[in-house]
């Protein structure tokens, strides 16, 4: 199908895994409105429906809540893991679940709820605690062997996973899934659907209500942007290389950008915390790199904002071009000049805890601007470069 003959309804619900369960692959389409841009449209409403879904008494992030504050309130640890965009979303859901957690009165210090890595653990499983995998489709291998291997082991299992019917769902003993199928391989919605249901696990566990409506207004704004994230997407097209940055709750936007940047765009991009910018990374670069920062996160903002300048008239002396994606009070305090290339701005929104908020807040302004990127260089985002034999081929000697 061409993009100009899409159909597509935003605000109809998207399609879910296959009966029986089975990888899809994306429609080829030749130029925007490619499935990305599409899924990025309809991630407000799906919002509505899946929080909706996931917020009732009976539902399964309730039952996850559940199983959650158990193993904090015994001491024991809660480990949610994943890979690629499914890890990034994974890494948001332990900093939801700390902020649930500190709203409820439970610990939830630096080891009570940790991320870890897919194949990492499958080699060192947990023997006791809760274990939470993140897998969007259902069928990543890494992901399915450590949870397989954190029960053998003698810990909790849980899977958030589009389709209760995938193999990720097989292997779990508490299964919350999200019900609609991302269209494209330049996950969007596989990185919103997990989030948005960690947020639902976070408001049944501090007893709090989501406000679905400003989630859903939050999403649509940060999407809104069109003509600045073109600005930024020009800037940065040619540039040989990418930095990302984050810190705090952003951090896990920052790695989520990197991989879709160079998912969609085929630019070399890499994360990098904040303070490890500057130890070390800046001699590689120069005028030829370009960099963006993410900053959203209200916890410690006072010292992220004033590293954030240093890290940004750094960048500024050496040449980089720097944009950024940033909450509404930080713009304010960051001037225009720091970021020559162009910046988003997103709401704080007060309404949502922390963490919550900046994750929310980002995911779709980083999303646009990787489809807007795409768009400028001249590539398709939704087939992930498996267009062309070599890396087609390459994806199946890795599997």
């Amino acid at each position: 199908m061409d993009a100009t003959t899409s159909t597509f309804d935003p605000t109809a619900p998207l399609p879910g895994a296959p009966d029986p369960w089975d990888y899809t692959t994306p429609t080829p389409r030749n130029e925007p409105p490619y499935h990305m841009t599409e899924m990025i449209a309809a991630e407000p409403h799906l919002a509505r429906r899946l929080l909706g879904r996931l917020s009732g008494g009976q539902a399964a992030a309730g039952r996850l809540a559940g199983v959650v504050g158990q193993a904090a309130t015994s001491g024991e640890p809660v480990v949610v893991t994943g890979c690629g965009t499914s890890e990034h979303a994974a890494m948001a859901i332990v900093d939801i679940l700390r902020d649930a957690m500190r709203a409820s009165g439970m610990e939830a210090g630096p080891g009570s709820v940790v991320a870890a890595q897919a194949f990492e653990l499958s080699l060192d499983p947990p023997s006791r605690g809760l274990v939470i995998g993140v897998s969007h489709e259902g069928g990543t291998a890494a992901t399915n062997r450590a949870i397989a291997a954190s029960a053998a082991a003698g810990a909790q299992t849980a899977m958030i996973t589009a389709s209760a019917e995938s193999p990720a769902a097989q292997v779990a003993e508490t299964v919350v899934a999200t019900g609609e199928l991302d269209q494209s391989w330049c996950h969007t919605v596989g990185y919103l659907s997990p989030i948005l249901a960690g947020a639902a696990v976070g408001a049944h566990l501090s007893g709090d209500e989501l406000p679905i409506d400003k989630i859903a207004e939050l999403l649509a704004a940060g999407a809104a942007d069109g003509p600045g994230s073109e600005t930024i997407a020009a800037r940065l097209a040619d540039a040989r290389t990418l930095l990302v940055v984050g810190s705090g709750a952003d951090r896990p936007a920052a790695r989520e950008l990197a991989l879709k940047i160079e998912e969609a765009s085929w630019l070399p991009s890499t994360m990098r915390d904040l303070e490890t910018l500057l130890h070390g990374h800046l001699p590689a670069a120069d005028e030829s790199a370009a960099l963006v920062l993410i900053l959203a996160d209200r916890a410690g903002r006072t010292e992220r904002v004033a590293r954030a300048r240093q890290a940004l008239t750094a960048a500024r002396v050496i040449g980089l071009r720097s944009a950024a994606i940033l909450s509404r009070e930080v713009a304010e305090e960051i001037a225009d000049d720091l970021t020559p290339a162009g910046r988003l701005v997103v709401s704080e929104a007060p309404e949502l805890p922390a963490a919550s908020a900046a994750t929310l807040a980002t995911a779709t302004a980083l999303q646009l601007l990787t489809e807007r990127l795409a768009r400028a260089r001249g590539t398709n985002p939704d087939l992930i470069r498996r267009e062309d034999p070599r890396y087609r081929d390459a994806a199946a000697a890795a599997d």
